[in-house]
């Protein structure tokens, strides 16, 4: 069983970075695509990005492309999401989320596992 612990989060100024990591534990860390979400709230869980298991071939959300930055270290055992030029919007709780040999897809319910989130506030 695969799992997933998120840090990183906090409260942070607009403009400024944060990076967001996800350490997995319980599976074969190379064999995933990983992907990471977000929901605010009143709002419904938002893709924000994702990588695939292999090849390196990555998408992201138009609302992020150019900002963030998914990113893994595989004798880490840990994902990464790279957040630059941070907006108010893009205040949330950040997840992640891990699928086995998976094709890139932005839909969360095709993710089985899950981490428990963390908080990213961006202030004005």
């Amino acid at each position: 069983q695969v799992q997933l612990v998120e840090s990183g989060g906090g409260s942070v100024q607009a403009g400024d970075s944060l990076r967001l990591s996800c350490a997995a534990s319980g599976g074969t860390f190379s064999s995933y695509t990983w992907a990471w979400f977000r929901q605010a709230p009143g709002k419904e869980r938002e893709f924000i990005a994702a990588l695939k298991w292999y090849a390196g071939m990555t998408d992201y959300a138009d609302s992020v492309k150019g900002r963030f930055t998914i990113s893994r270290d595989n004798a880490k055992n840990t994902v990464y999401l790279q957040m630059n030029s941070l907006k108010v919007e893009d205040t949330a709780v950040y997840f992640c989320a891990g699928q086995y040999r998976s094709l890139v897809r932005r839909d969360a319910g095709w993710y089985n596992y899950w981490g428990q989130g963390t908080q990213v506030t961006v202030s004005s």
